[in-house]
């Protein structure tokens, strides 16, 4: 017979091995996690991992970024959401940041004094950060206004970047907004630590001399381009290697024909890697003629044509006229009656829709366009070239050829469908790959290039943008006694609306130039699950029964099994 004790004794031998296995097993995965880490991402759309750029910034990122960001407090529940994300993706970025990355939520309604609260505020919007109204419920039961500001200040070296969290296009529903917010964070947060940590900052230059945008003119997004960039303005006069240094150049609404060479300056600069963002004007409007009631648009001449088609592209000599339009003041008074102007759509005003599927253009609110033309890309031999539109105009479309008389009278006419009958005509592109020069084959030696030149007939890869319209980069500059007053790009005063001109550009310079991949980033795209309405209204007793009467059955039905288990084996 065995004897119990050793039983016993062995058992009791062998649970104490089993947890000495245990504790081991436990103590080399505590030292493996704590010098290996890893994790397993199981989404579809890999919403918690990083990309290897976002990796490689934050691995060596030499200061301590700091973070602050205003979503703390009594919030609603979408921002709530975002709240969280920016958390979640924060937590993602320490992992690999370690010390260098800190951050806190700070709820800026927190102060009571209302004037020290008032203050607050006007910091906040004065350092980049735009406030939001929302209407929150009160505990008697109404409703009031809140200001919030979902976005974050991230600071590096002493030095303050604002974050904008919130994507806000009107176009597109709350929770499409939310969630288009949320897939930018990652992009949104890197973008700022990496521009803070760079030390040595790239060049890009707008080109002057052909009557182009004055530094006024442009100068909210010069404003917002220093904070990447260093940004110079010249002249190019014809020599050769003057725009070596600069990553990108910008040519922002020339108005006068450009020299042959100044165009060779351009083509070569393009040849040997350089990248253009070309905004242009097809047609010349004489505005101040409009003012007293009609004008002549006519095609708008800058010796580019032949240039630009050799690239792969063409502007036409036509005028968008869009149903999705922006808003001009009319005078609506009868003739000899005090004027009365109000606000009215001007066909010639398109809100360009942008393409979801690039980088450049997705997420961001409609682009206003001031009386832009159409574009072609041409194949045949060009097919070695990637063309990819960026903006077009709506579904109800109408081509104005010209030239063609433009009248102020036309915003009482009423658009017809079968007039704006043309849907989706491309405005912006994007053309990326290896360019042939447009001076193949020419003789040089008639044309007064400066400077020593090796000409180069087909570039190495490299991209530009070309945008049908010189106005999409301008801001209103108003004068004040105090000097220029320049207002924010996009911003439209008579709808109270800030359109996406300024994102458009700040992202289509940062891909001329981007070499680390990080753009790609606002490529990201998480499915927005949402809940079928339709199907709840209809469906709203089956699942009340479901939700609350089945758990509540389920707990029965399993307690009479177990009873009736034990007594079958207790009895």
């Amino acid at each position: 017979m065995v004897n119990y004790k050793q039983m016993k004794n062995k058992q009791i031998y062998k649970n104490l091995l089993y947890l000495i296995l245990a504790l081991t097993i436990i103590a080399l995965l505590a030292f493996i996690s704590s010098r290996y880490f890893f994790r397993v991402d199981l989404t579809s759309e890999k919403r918690y991992t990083l990309s290897e750029s976002t990796k490689n910034i934050l691995d060596t990122i030499p200061e301590v970024a700091y973070i602050k960001i205003y979503l703390d407090g009594d919030l609603p529940v979408g921002f709530e959401r975002l709240k969280d994300a920016s958390e979640e993706i924060l937590n993602e970025f320490k992992v690999h940041a370690g010390e260098y990355l800190q951050y806190e939520f700070i709820n800026p309604h927190e102060e009571n004094d209302p004037e020290v609260r008032e203050r607050i505020f006007n910091e906040l919007y004065e350092k980049g950060l735009n406030p939001t109204n929302i209407r929150v419920k009160e505990t008697e039961g109404g409703t009031s206004q809140k200001i919030i500001f979902p976005g974050a200040l991230v600071v590096y070296n002493g030095i303050e970047f604002p974050v904008d969290l919130l994507n806000n296009n009107p176009g597109l529903s709350a929770e499409v907004n939310l969630n288009n917010s949320i897939q930018g964070l990652e992009y949104k947060f890197i973008n700022a630590i990496r521009n803070l940590s760079i030390t040595n900052y790239e060049k890009i230059a707008f080109i002057e001399g052909h009557g182009e945008l004055n530094d006024y003119e442009v100068g909210d997004v010069t404003r917002a381009l220093a904070s990447y960039y260093q940004v110079d303005r010249g002249v190019i006069n014809g020599r050769v290697g003057s725009l070596d240094n600069y990553k990108a150049v910008i040519v922002a609404k020339p108005s006068l024909p450009f020299p042959e060479e100044d165009k060779f300056v351009l083509d070569q600069y393009l040849m040997n890697g350089g990248k253009i963002l070309w905004l242009l004007d097809g047609v010349k409007v004489n505005r101040d003629s409009l003012q007293h009631g009609n004008t002549l648009a006519f095609i708008n001449n800058l010796n580019l044509d032949d240039q630009l088609f050799k690239y792969g592209v063409r502007i036409n000599p036509n005028l968008i006229m869009d149903i999705q339009s922006a808003l001009i003041p009319v005078n609506t008074a009868l003739a000899g009656n005090k004027p009365n102007f109000a606000p009215s759509p001007w066909w010639y005003y398109p809100l360009l829709n942008t393409n979801d599927a690039h980088p450049v253009s997705r997420n961001i609110n409609l682009v206003k366009a001031e009386y832009a033309s159409s574009l072609d890309t041409l194949g045949g031999a060009k097919n070695y070239i990637k063309k990819t539109f960026l903006l077009a105009s709506s579904r109800l479309t109408k081509i104005q050829q010209v030239p063609a008389f433009i009248s102020l009278s036309q915003v009482k006419d009423q658009p017809s469908q079968k007039e704006f009958a043309h849907s989706f005509i491309p405005v912006g592109v994007l053309l990326e790959g290896k360019f042939e020069s447009v001076f193949t084959n020419r003789i040089l030696d008639g044309f007064d290039i400066k400077g020593e030149y090796l000409f180069k007939e087909r570039s190495s890869n490299t991209k530009m943008i070309l945008i049908a319209d010189g106005d999409m980069i301008k801001n209103d500059v108003r004068m004040t006694p105090n000097g220029p007053a320049i207002t924010p790009l996009g911003y439209d005063r008579f709808s109270n609306q800030t359109f996406g001109n300024k994102d458009f550009i700040l992202n289509a310079v940062n891909y001329l130039t981007d070499e680390t991949g990080i753009m790609s980033l606002r490529s990201r795209e998480f499915k927005l699950r949402l809940l079928d309405r339709q199907k709840i209204r209809d469906e709203k007793l089956k699942w009340q029964l479901i939700n609350v009467v089945l758990p509540i059955l389920l707990v029965v039905i399993f307690g009479f099994i177990i009873t009736f288990i034990r007594k079958r084996k207790y009895t």
